[in-house]
Formats: C-alpha cells, sequence, structure tokens
C-alpha cells in the first residue's frame, strides 16, 4: 500500500461522482457522512529470548451513513470505487426511508493540530525495535535473578481519514500511535508474581525507546512483581479505600464514564438520566471529558463525524452539568455535539464515547487521605472490570493494592477486588489529593463490540465504604 498521502477523493474517485452519489443517499435524511479510512499498523512481540509474532497490517475502505430521527442507515465496503459507492449509497437510503428532513448544520472546521502526522512505523528500523525489545529482555534478566520470563512488545500504527458532507464540506485528520508494553514473571521459593507496565500515545517511537524510558518501564513491571510476591490474601468486608493517581482512573472511566454517554442518557438505559442539574458526587468532583490535550493517546484533533474534539465539563463541583455527545443523540436531545463520535473503523457506525476522561485533583496530601483510613485498602494498580451502565455496578480486580491500619500503609494484598457503583461512590468520595495525574497512555474502550483508544486519569481518591471483595484472613 502507498505512502503516499491518503486523497481517496484524488486517487479513487471523482469529487463531484462522490459528492452526488452523498447527496443522494441523504436526500430527506437529517444527518450523515461519506468517511474514508485508510489505517496502517505494526507490533512485535518479544518473549522469553526470542521473537513471537511479528505483525504488519494495512488496510482502507470507506463507510457512508444517512440519519434521520432515530435511524441510522449504514454501508461500507473495502474497495474504493464508484460502483461500490453507488451500492452503498441505495442501501444507506433505503434503511432510513422517505421523509422530509432537514440537514443538521456541519461541524465547524478546525485549524489545530493536536500530534505530528509523521508514520512512526517507518520513523525506526524494524532492526532497531527488535534489538530495543533484546536489550529490555536482557536488562531484566540481569537486574533480578528470579526474573523467569520477559514478554515486550512494541506498537505503531497510523490511521488517516478523510470525512465528506453533502455540503462538500471535507475534513481530514492523520492519526500517529505508538505503544511499548513490558510484562515480567518473577520467582522466589516456589512463587511465581508478574507485573506489567507500559505506555506511549499519539507520538514517534523513538521517544519512546530512549534507554531512559524503557528503563523506567522495566524498572516498574519488576517493581510490581516483586511486591506482590511477598502479598498476603485480601481482606474482605466494606471498607474506606484510597486510590492512587492515574491509571486508577480505569475505575472512574468504566463506573461513571459510561453512564454520561448521550445515547444511554437519551434511552434513559444510564444510571445517570434525568440528573442533569442535580447532584451526583461529592462536593469538590469535577470529572472532565478532554479530547484536546496534545499527544494523548485519547486525543482527537477532528472526531470520526468531523466535529472538533473538545474539552467538556462533565461533573462541576458534584453537579452533573454535561453528557458526551456526537451528532445524532445531540440533535435528538436538543444540545449541541462535543466532538464524542467515534468509531473503529470505517466499518463501524460512529457512537459517542470517551477520549480522554478525568477528575481534577484537590488540595490534599496522599499522604493524609491514606493516614485516615483506620482499616482499610490502598489500591495502586488496576486490571480488568466490569461494569453494568444501568444501574452504575462494578466489580474491579487490583493488580496491586496495600492494607492500611491505623492509618499505617501494611503489606501489599492478592486477589483484592472492590465492588460497589458509580453513583453511589462518587457521592462516597471524602478527599481528594493534589497529585492529579494521567495515565500512561495504555488504555482501550469497547463498547457494543468496538474498540477505540482513550486516556484516563485522576489524583488520590479517598472513598468511604467500598466492599472489598478478597479472602478472609
Amino acid at each position: 500500500m502507498s505512502d503516499a498521502p491518503f486523497r481517496p477523493l484524488e486517487t479513487h474517485l471523482d469529487h463531484e461522482a462522490a459528492l452526488s452519489r452523498l447527496r443522494s443517499a441523504l436526500d430527506g435524511a437529517e444527518d450523515g457522512e461519506l468517511f474514508f479510512e485508510r489505517k496502517r499498523s505494526e507490533g512485535i512481540v518479544f518473549d522469553d529470548g526470542r521473537v513471537k509474532t511479528a505483525n504488519y497490517d494495512a488496510s482502507e475502505g470507506f463507510g457512508l451513513r444517512a440519519v434521520r430521527g432515530e435511524v441510522a442507515g449504514y454501508a461500507h465496503s473495502t474497495e474504493i470505487s464508484e460502483a461500490a459507492l453507488a451500492r452503498a449509497a441505495e442501501t444507506a437510503r433505503l434503511a432510513i426511508g422517505d421523509g422530509g428532513g432537514v440537514m443538521a448544520p456541519a461541524p465547524s472546521p478546525t485549524n489545530r493540530r493536536l500530534y505530528t502526522d509523521a508514520d512512526p512505523i517507518a520513523g525506526l528500523s524494524f532492526a532497531a525495535k527488535l534489538e530495543t525489545l533484546r536489550e529490555i529482555d536482557a536488562f531484566l534478566r540481569d537486574l533480578d535473578p528470579r526474573v523467569v520470563q520477559v514478554s515486550a512488545s512494541l506498537g505503531a500504527s497510523l490511521q488517516e481519514v478523510t470525512i465528506l458532507r453533502a455540503d462538500g464540506g471535507l475534513v481530514s485528520d492523520t492519526r500517529p500511535m505508538t505503544r511499548l508494553n513490558i510484562s515480567v514473571i518473577v520467582e522466589e521459593n516456589g512463587r511465581r508474581e508478574q507485573g506489567t507496565a507500559g505506555g506511549g500515545g499519539r507520538v514517534m517511537l523513538d521517544g519512546l525507546v530512549t534507554r531512559a524510558d524503557w528503563e523506567a518501564k522495566a524498572r516498574e513491571a519488576l517493581r510490581i512483581a516483586t511486591v506482590n510476591l511477598r502479598a498476603e490474601a485480601a481482606p474482605a468486608g466494606v471498607m474506606d479505600i484510597v486510590l492512587g493517581p492515574g491509571w486508577p482512573g480505569i475505575l472512574l472511566h468504566e463506573a461513571v464514564g459510561h453512564g454520561l454517554e448521550g445515547d444511554f442518557n437519551r434511552k434513559g438505559s444510564s444510571a445517570f438520566a434525568g440528573l442533569m442539574g442535580q447532584r451526583v458526587a461529592a462536593p469538590g468532583v469535577t470529572v472532565l471529558d478532554d479530547g484536546t490535550i496534545p499527544d494523548r493517546r485519547g486525543s482527537i484533533t477532528v472526531d470520526d463525524e468531523g466535529t472538533p474534539s473538545g474539552k467538556n465539563v462533565l461533573i462541576e463541583d458534584g453537579i452533573l452539568v454535561g453528557y458526551m455527545q456526537d451528532r445524532q443523540n445531540a440533535r435528538l436531545m436538543g444540545v449541541a455535539p462535543t466532538g464524542n463520535g467515534r468509531r473503529e473503523s470505517y466499518a463501524h457506525i460512529p457512537m459517542p464515547r470517551m477520549t480522554n476522561t478525568y477528575m481534577l485533583g484537590g488540595n490534599a496530601k496522599r499522604e493524609d487521605l491514606v493516614a485516615e483510613l483506620k482499616d482499610g485498602i490502598y489500591a495502586v494498580g488496576f486490571g480488568g472490570g466490569q461494569v453494568d451502565i444501568t444501574n452504575g455496578k462494578f466489580v474491579f480486580s487490583c493488580t496491586e493494592a496495600y492494607r492500611v491500619k491505623d492509618g499505617k500503609v501494611g503489606a501489599p494484598v492478592k486477589g483484592a477486588t472492590l465492588i460497589g457503583d458509580g453513583a453511589t461512590a462518587l457521592q462516597q468520595i471524602r478527599g481528594l489529593a493534589d497529585d492529579m495525574a494521567l495515565d500512561p497512555g495504555m488504555g482501550n474502550c469497547g463498547k457494543q463490540g468496538q474498540w477505540v483508544p482513550v486516556g484516563v486519569g485522576q489524583p488520590s481518591v479517598l472513598i468511604g465504604g467500598l466492599t472489598v471483595g478478597g479472602a478472609q484472613g
């Protein structure tokens, strides 16, 4: 596939013919667009001293959407041609039927750039990438004789999108992405434990493979693994919790963020539906979704409908003030779109999705929040979790956590799960530290079978009365 700039209306289609087909598909519609995408990605996994996988993928295609009311017709194809476009236009048009819809105003244009448009795959040779992974493996094995397995991976991709609207407006965005992941297993006295670390963003690979960067990640993965070697069985019961800064914001993302997406609230299926303007969190709690942070994993210059991304306040000082919106749900709810219309690829229809979702910090010190725990848990790292959007109930597993008694941090605990519901947890926040941080750039979010890159963040947070699932002891 060519490395030339992606200009589908110059290389694949006649511009006027494509515009004519789009307009015929959107006759009587209220919204819609023609979304073109070309994507290239590369991934290398170095596992246990050898190359496990090395993949390169390339794809391109288009999706045509016609929207009227709550109905959306969507057709997509891997073939960018006038014949394929004609078939897609007919399919999308049939789905919405006849009607007298009035086309919604087009998104406002923007000249803002939040990240480079350079190709991160080409920015570093394959040999240099492989050598970096070998160095990580050797470094960790030399660092600690308890290391029995190392897995390190490098990934890079470049997504190019072009969006054509019925008014002739054309929006393009070129989105790089890179990520380095390190996982290590240590063994001592027959016991094995694992630690992982990583990160990245919309940056070139050369920034991720400097010695200082990967060594810090490698040491962090090893630290977590060795901490868990001495972890005790987690207690069970209702207790107060302090969540650490940064990546623990994944709990906020899942337990609260999805419930603040426009489609769930328009349909009344969110635990936050109908609560606009009401108190949904403790005073001092402010939550934002911000797609405008330069170079971040969840950032987008424009969303997948062409709307510029925004810095959107969702909860302000505990009061619900906004939802994340795509164009269709915003129109049906009588509000403005917020730049959150995202899709996994040209083969998927856009929907309201998070970008970088985080909670602002407060004035307390982390150590003072921990000192308030009489018998609780200090949770620093999280793994997987599950959430029910309709009631906000969540279950999250901790990958690094400590028992705290009388304000003193004690032994690490293993097998701790945090159980609760997002709405109640927000109300039970009793303290916010001044150490707000964003995650290192490793989040992916799933919704209705679609996956998109996201970011999370928060300060250290003291939450009262969460249920901890673990082993009695």
